[in-house]
């Protein structure tokens, strides 16, 4: 597995940030955490911190799988734990708010999304909710500013010179077209019962807006969730209807970003002429 990050290091064991009651999930946004109100400074240690965590956690999501392959009993057992294990990578990489790490990094867990949801018989909930939290990511991230808030992100503050490249572009709309081709054939499948039967985010403690500026020292301190759980809103809507929708904002956000590149050259071009 490619995880895309250097390493090699334990993340500390750190205190935890002070409790607030302020919340940190934006109200639109599909669960996600609020991001840190600058990105992470290239070499620091907190940046390291983000890295090293990032790294161990994929690699232990693949021996996970591994495991699983092999049958012995102590891998995966459903595509539900698959995503929550994805779930609470793709928070801690978007609470960096740091594009440098979000974009390789998500683009590199969709990548093994997609891998993985095939070896599994469908988890429906789970499996969109993570979806639709991948596709506010890509699309909040090709604009420069949260989908929902309209928000700048940080490191976005001099405009999309810290987005995507056109390579990025490139891999983002193959790797999200391999998702609606594989997740049509893989919801085609039995759907194995998840718990509850209701698709239930963990909505974990995470610092205020205040402490992700100035004492935000690494994910080490948000694995544990609390006892908090949100329903997924979409419970209720035919699985075709969520098929259909997969990553329908990222595909919206890549067509107009990359007309407007191709629009843009045509005019150079015609200048040059």
């Amino acid at each position: 597995m490619n995880t895309g990050g250097a390493g090699g290091f334990v993340v500390p064991s750190l205190p935890s940030p002070a409790r607030s009651t302020t919340s940190t999930t934006r109200p639109n946004a599909p669960g996600l955490p609020h991001p840190r109100g600058h990105a992470l400074r290239a070499g620091s240690a907190k940046e390291g911190k983000v890295r090293s965590f990032y790294k161990d956690r994929m690699e232990q999501i693949d021996r996970q799988f591994l495991q699983k392959l092999a049958d012995d009993g102590t891998g995966y057992k459903s595509m539900a734990e698959v995503c929550k294990s994805l779930d609470e990578v793709v928070n801690i990489v978007w609470l960096s708010g740091t594009p440098t790490l979000q974009i390789p990094f998500l683009l590199n867990i969709a990548n093994e999304f997609n891998s993985l949801v095939k070896a599994f018989p469908p988890s429906p909930a789970s499996t969109f909710a993570l979806l639709r939290k991948l596709d506010h990511c890509f699309a909040s991230l090709l604009q420069g500013q949260d989908l929902d808030t309209k928000e700048t992100l940080p490191g976005f503050e001099n405009g999309l010179r810290a987005g995507m490249s056109r390579t990025d572009m490139v891999r983002c709309k193959c790797t999200v077209l391999e998702t609606r081709e594989v997740i049509v054939k893989v919801m085609e499948g039995k759907p194995e019962e998840e718990e509850g039967e209701e698709a239930e985010a963990e909505v974990r403690q995470l610092p205020t807006d205040e402490e992700t500026d100035s004492d935000w020292d690494g994910p080490a301190d948000w694995d544990k969730p609390t006892a908090g759980k949100i329903k997924d809103d979409e419970d209720d809507n035919p699985i075709h209807m969520d098929v259909a929708r997969v990553y329908e904002h990222t595909l919206v956000q890549l067509g107009e970003t990359l007309f407007k590149e191709v629009s843009l050259t045509d005019f150079e071009m015609k200048t040059e002429d």
